[in-house]
């Protein structure tokens, strides 16, 4: 199966590079449809809520507006949170982008962890895994075209049937992330897509893929990695190490508040400096290596990932916190042009 490349688009506006949060959308928007024209093969979009730096927190009018606005590329998301979300509304606006893109609309969805995102809005966080599951099963029903009536601990629907009705059948292609391996096999146990949570998660899935009888070549893995590549290693890690920071440390502290840590601002304390990332060249993101550096440094290291790991899409962060558009441009266009290619093509390297 040829690898597939995406490009993630948080909109991301920290306060030590804010620009105007319009100009902000309109580059990257401008971004994604060059993207389409270099030939990358998909748009990620992922979401969070509350986030000082505007994190994304409503993914479907930009999901639309990128439908607007390409003609190839798929548009999906990594990932909603999905129990945050009524089951209904997400099966209707998927469908409803589904027809807008003329069926380029993936469905990646999540269980969340932070949980001010929740509490916050008055749902329990205990309540996460609930009602994930109860949600997922509405929508996946809701996509393929049945009439749903369910009493459930969450919902009550009563001869539910969405119209417009999705133009992708049975339903467009769905993802489900995790990295906890409950999670993972519930995602392989329900025949979905996965989008990989970090070293070993997507042996687990292909492991319960072929327990329950299914062939994992029929299904789809997807990783996310930030990146970044320039022309030599040196400029590359001078330009990526201080958003790759900033985002290490904004994780690492969510992470602790999930896990109920008190002072979870000392969580970041143990991160190198960003003058000790420029002068290492080397940063691990959640225990994986990030791919920055030359183009042939890029190469490189996703072959090594796809000898360990069997991988379908790769996501690249390469649109970084706090970095101007102009250097994202300059890196999607040298990877477009000299790393995609060792992956595509008769004499391509395996994943």
């Amino acid at each position: 199966m040829t690898l597939r490349f995406g490009l993630l688009w948080p909109f991301r506006n920290p306060a030590w590079a804010r620009v105007k949060w319009d100009v902000l959308y309109r580059s990257h928007l401008d971004l994604i449809v060059e993207s389409e024209r270099m030939g990358f093969d998909e748009a990620w979009l992922t979401e969070h809520h509350f986030i000082d730096d505007g994190y994304s927190p409503s993914l479907v009018p930009i999901a639309a507006a990128i439908a607007a606005l390409t003609h190839r590329i798929r548009i999906g998301t990594f990932l909603l949170l999905l129990p945050l979300h009524n089951p209904v509304r997400v099966a209707e606006d998927t469908a409803t982008l589904d027809v807008i893109s003329g069926g380029r609309f993936d469905l990646g969805v999540g269980l969340g962890y932070r949980k001010g995102e929740f509490e916050d809005q008055g749902i329990p966080a205990r309540e996460r895994a609930g009602r994930m599951q109860e949600n997922l099963t509405i929508v996946r029903r809701l996509l393929s075209g049945e009439s749903v009536t369910i009493d459930g601990q969450y919902s009550t629907l009563r001869d539910i049937c969405i119209s417009p009705p999705p133009l992708q059948r049975p339903h467009p292609p769905i993802w489900v992330g995790g990295t906890a391996p409950r999670a993972v096999g519930r995602a392989a146990r329900m025949g979905l897509h996965f989008l990989s949570g970090g070293p070993g998660s997507a042996d687990t899935y292909d492991d319960v893929l072929r327990a329950d009888g299914k062939d994992p070549h029929d299904f789809h893995i997807a990783a996310m990695r930030p990146t970044f590549v320039a022309p030599t290693r040196e400029q590359a890690w001078k330009l990526a190490a201080k958003p790759l920071r900033y985002m290490a440390a904004g994780y690492l502290q969510w992470t602790a508040e999930a896990q109920g840590a008190s002072g979870a601002p000392a969580q970041t304390a143990g991160l190198p400096s960003v003058e000790e990332i420029v002068h290492k060249q080397s940063f691990d993101f959640f225990n994986e290596r990030t791919l920055v550096g030359t183009p042939d440094d890029v190469v490189a290291q996703i072959a090594e990932h796809c000898a360990h790991s069997r991988l379908t899409d790769l996501v690249c962060g390469m649109a970084l916190p706090g970095m101007p558009p102009e250097q994202i441009h300059a890196s999607m266009e040298l990877f477009a042009r000299e790393v995609i290619p060792h992956f595509r093509g008769p004499s391509r390297s395996r994943c």
